[in-house]
């Protein structure tokens, strides 16, 4: 039978085009919140925009091709919509939290950029460190920034480390617990679900590269290790981080009409077709990748 609901994730949003992510979360906030005000966000994310293109004080621009402003657009608006998803299926997070989440969110990844001084390399250099580094920008920057509880902003950015720090954060209430499972929920399905993320990869090949990390001597290794990950993250989003991704779906059904995870579909995609390759041994790797130029990929140091 012919599938009669096609609509594919990409397709929804242009994840590249800032105001088309900002004015989808504010749509989305309305159906939560519609007699609340949506600011600071659309403020916060200005900040953010200038902090990637090098024009916030005391910061270089962001130099990490992977974890760059793209992928904080993507998780912002992947976790607008798991916010959206939970109002559905339970009652609304109060609002202070809901919108500490969200800037949670534009943050998450601030510990990749450089500060004036560190001129060695590229921000990837901290990729061991940038979640705590994210934690520091929050505190740094809260008076700035106007926020009002910028301690609960750290936390939750806290809660996307790999480690086991969901568990072991001493959090406020159950409620803040959740909200950061939801950003570590949102942190990867946002990269794993984008539709060119084979090809970034081999960006991130590059940045684990200059971290030092082991293991990662030629950019096949990374496609090898993928598959791994993948069911590592799996199990992470469907234990440690209570399954809240479920509320994608409930979004995607109450707001779209479809009745689908379209994240969970497009990882499980990008999944198939990786095992396609790495079970292909006739071709080059590269030359099966062809949703981005390729040759742009190349490390940002010698």
């Amino acid at each position: 039978m012919a599938d009669k609901d096609p609509i594919q994730l990409a397709e929804l949003v242009d994840e590249d085009d800032s105001s088309a992510v900002l004015t989808a979360i504010q749509d989305i906030w309305r159906w939560s919140y519609p007699s609340v005000g949506f600011q600071p966000i659309p403020v916060v994310t200005g900040r953010i925009l200038s902090l990637f293109k090098g024009e916030f004080s005391g910061y270089h621009a962001c130099d990490t091709d992977y974890h760059n402003l793209r992928h904080t657009l993507a998780v912002f608006l992947a976790t607008a919509r798991l916010i959206d998803g939970r109002t559905v299926e339970k009652l609304p997070f109060k609002f202070d939290i809901a919108r500490d989440l969200l800037l949670a969110a534009l943050f998450h990844d601030t510990g990749y950029i450089r500060l004036i001084g560190e001129e060695a390399g590229t921000g990837a250099r901290y990729t061991s460190q940038h979640v705590e580094r994210s934690t520091r920008f929050v505190q740094k920057n809260a008076k700035a920034l106007e926020l009002e509880c910028p301690d609960r902003i750290a936390r939750m950015v806290w809660a996307t480390g790999l480690r086991d720090e969901i568990t072991v954060q001493d959090w406020a209430s159950a409620e803040e617990r959740e909200a950061g499972a939801i950003l570590a929920s949102a942190d990867l399905v946002g990269q794993m679900a984008d539709r060119a993320y084979l090809e970034k990869l081999l960006f991130l090949y590059y940045e684990f590269r200059e971290a030092g990390f082991p293991g990662y001597d030629t950019e096949f290794d990374i496609l090898l290790k993928t598959v791994g990950f993948y069911e590592m993250t799996v199990a992470r989003l469907d234990g440690e981080l209570g399954g809240v991704r479920s509320y994608l779906r409930t979004h995607f059904r109450e707001r779209h009409g479809h009745d689908r995870d379209l994240y969970a579909e497009s990882m499980d995609r990008q999944m198939a077709y990786l095992r396609g390759i790495l079970a292909d041994d006739s071709t080059n790797f590269r030359k099966k990748l062809r949703r981005m130029d390729l040759e742009a990929v190349h490390p940002r140091i010698a």
